[in-house]
């Protein structure tokens, strides 16, 4: 189904040559996410035999994955999946992947970053009337639903039109009409958001941003870039300390491990976790050093408060190499490691995307 990119002037002329004798196909060109954008530009297309749909990656990091009109959210089995492709917010060049079309049955396909689908990441080729059925069940019960339904009309087959208004990325609000599935979950209320932080790289010994607020239902994804760093959970008290370590109350707290990124690295691993309550989360890199140079992470900091992320930063660099700051690692214990492994609150590490994947072929636009 994929097809390979040509990148030299005589392979396109092959290639041209090649079918000559049949109908000229098309290129189709998408946009996976972008700038404060949670979706594919445009969301659905109608092509024929042999034309060729291209993905072009822009910022953030998101997948091309195959699924079904049933379940937009879930990987089809045997189906195509691009992985993660990061993309820099000051980046430049931008991955793409082909898609060439050999025959007019639907296809289905997702981003499978945490929660972007559930926010109407969802794509279709030729889908049709089905197009509003597979955007409403992929968004069904989704946090991008800001108010309650205007107006339902329930039909025979238990399929339900919705009007709501639904906030998109960038925060503009639009009114939608669409259709669930039989059965659908009620939309909610709450707006998730997917706050990016990068860890390391050109800025040195830092997170980027290293304060944030976040809600309850948003994730928090670190991008590790050059040098080898990690982002692990503390406490105030102890923020050079993982929070496995020093809590009195039983808390298990995060750790990602490890992340070395070598310095010409173009694809970037990430680690996510999710906002379960308004509570401060501390955080810091466990490399030989670093929490004492003032590496270290907030999220709902309370700022008008003794408890802020300045007092957070200068309590790390002033106890640098003291007992307090320089006990062992999660990962010198069975327990902390355990705990690093189960905790309920993580979706769990993902590694970034693997270009060269069998069947689908990803070139750069220059």
């Amino acid at each position: 189904m994929f097809s390979t990119k040509l990148s030299t002037f005589a392979a396109i002329a092959c290639l041209s040559l090649a079918v000559i004798p049949v109908a000229r196909s098309a290129m189709i060109d998408v946009v996976v996410g972008g700038e404060g954008i949670i979706a594919y530009t445009p969301n659905n297309v109608t092509a024929n035999v042999g034309d060729i749909v291209q993905f072009t990656f822009m910022q953030k990091n998101h997948t091309i994955t195959q699924s079904t009109l049933a379940s937009p959210c879930s990987p089809l089995e045997g189906g195509f999946d691009s992985g993660f492709v990061p993309v820099a917010a000051n980046a430049t060049d931008f991955p793409t992947a082909q898609l060439t079309v050999t025959d007019t049955n639907p296809i289905w396909i997702y981003c499978r970053q945490t929660g972007h689908c559930q926010q109407g990441m969802v794509f279709s080729i030729n889908g049709g009337s089905d197009v509003p059925a597979f955007q409403a069940a992929a968004t069904a019960g989704a946090s991008s639903v800001t108010a309650a339904p205007s107006a339902t009309a329930a039909a025979a087959t238990g399929v339900v039109t919705v009007t709501a208004t639904v906030t998109v990325s960038d925060g503009e609000t639009v009114t939608t009409t669409y259709g669930s599935y039989p059965g659908s979950a009620s939309p909610t209320s709450a707006v998730s958001t997917d706050h990016l932080v990068i860890v390391g790289g050109s800025a040195g010994t830092v997170y980027t941003p290293s304060n944030i607020s976040a809600q309850p239902g948003d994730t928090i994804t670190f991008q590790f870039q050059v040098k080898n760093h990690t982002v692990t959970a503390s406490s105030f008290a102890d923020p050079c300390r993982a929070l496995s370590l020093t809590s009195t109350t039983g808390q298990l707290g995060f750790d990602s491990g490890f992340m070395p990124v070598a310095a010409n690295a173009t694809q970037f691993p990430t680690f996510t976790i999710q906002v379960n309550d308004t509570q401060p989360i501390w955080a810091y890199c466990r490399q030989a050093g670093h929490c004492g140079l003032g590496m270290v992470f907030s999220a709902n900091a309370v700022e008008d408060g003794p408890n802020n992320f300045e007092a957070f930063q200068a309590k790390a660099i002033q106890l640098n190499g003291t007992t307090s700051a320089s006990a062992a690692s999660p990962t010198d214990s069975a327990s902390a490691a355990a705990a690093a492994k189960n905790s309920a609150s993580l979706p769990g590490r993902s590694a970034a995307a693997t270009i060269a994947l069998v069947g689908l072929v990803f070139g750069l636009v220059l």
